[in-house]
């Protein structure tokens, strides 16, 4: 049983980040048809010398449920904005608003719409941020992600490690300088049987009967090593994903061959990574531009 401090702890957080006001873009492009298919982009609020600035795409969390748009995340691009980085922060299509039948509440994520526009995202992102942003340097993209979102930024960078025949398999790697996952869902395997998010990763992918055939094309701790310089951040008191499923993805890293770095924060739980508000927001955009710069 969860320990109720704990339990108030994170409602606290979560609150604290959920309490700033959304910060409307400088511009948005569109990569699809559908209202979701969208990217908002922030200009770099941060006077930076020597031209272009890297360009960080964040993905948002939510448990990959409809409920949870990339608004809330919007204080978080504003924050890298100030840190004078550009930024697209990408929306994709969720699960539904309603719930399933036999289901507690809003189904996590479709399958496979979830993918194909993350996917789509990314590969249109070069060129809608040279039209809404000529100031980023398309050549410095770093990803990163929260949560649900933070298991989308880790895929994105391990397309061309999917198996063959994937309609999202990229025949070379991405043009990527690096990942910065926070608190991921990176280990589906771990997720479920931790009872993360209510069982979100076998919802994603469709449901139990469907987990295990479609993990490959799906989990991050499945599509290693991918070459891709890769952090991640996690806080030891976060009781939503906590530290063993990034624990679990950086040793299948390592067992791969590859090494993934693993940024611990004390005293710190799942919300404070994206709150502007709290010092690991600071400790996330360095992270970022050790990679970006």
């Amino acid at each position: 049983m969860t320990d109720p401090a704990a339990v108030e702890r994170d409602a606290a957080e979560a609150a604290s980040a959920f309490s700033h006001p959304a910060v409307a873009p400088d511009a948005t492009g569109a990569y699809g048809e559908h209202p979701d298919q969208v990217v908002d982009f922030y200009a770099p609020r941060a006077e930076t010398p020597g031209g272009p600035v890297p360009l960080v795409a964040v993905l948002h969390g939510g448990a990959w449920r409809a409920p949870y748009d990339r608004r809330h995340i919007t204080p978080f691009a504003d924050f890298l904005a100030r840190r004078g980085f550009a930024v697209a922060n990408v929306e994709y299509r969720r699960g539904s608003s309603l719930p399933h039948q036999h289901a507690d509440g809003p189904v996590a994520g479709r399958w496979p719409e979830t993918f194909d526009d993350v996917a789509a995202a990314m590969d249109a992102l070069p060129e809608l941020a040279a039209t809404a942003l000529p100031q980023a340097d398309v050549r410095r993209l770093v990803v990163t992600g929260h949560s649900a979102g933070g298991h989308l930024a880790l895929w994105a960078a391990a397309r061309h490690v999917l198996p063959s025949g994937s309609p999202w398999r990229l025949s070379a790697p991405p043009l990527l300088r690096g990942v910065v996952a926070l608190a991921p869902i990176a280990d589906f395997a771990v997720a479920e049987e931790l009872g993360v998010c209510g069982g979100a990763s076998a919802q994603l992918l469709g449901g139990e009967e469907y987990f295990a055939d479609r993990l490959p094309y799906a989990d991050p701790a499945a599509l290693l090593p991918t070459g891709i310089a890769t952090a991640v951040v996690q806080g030891r008191d976060d009781i939503v994903v906590p530290q063993q499923v990034a624990e679990a993805y950086v040793a299948a890293a390592a067992k791969a061959g590859e090494m993934v770095g693993l940024t611990l924060l004390d005293d710190v739980g799942h919300f404070p990574l994206i709150d502007p508000a709290a010092d690991a927001c600071a400790v996330v955009s360095e992270e970022i531009a050790q990679l970006a710069w």
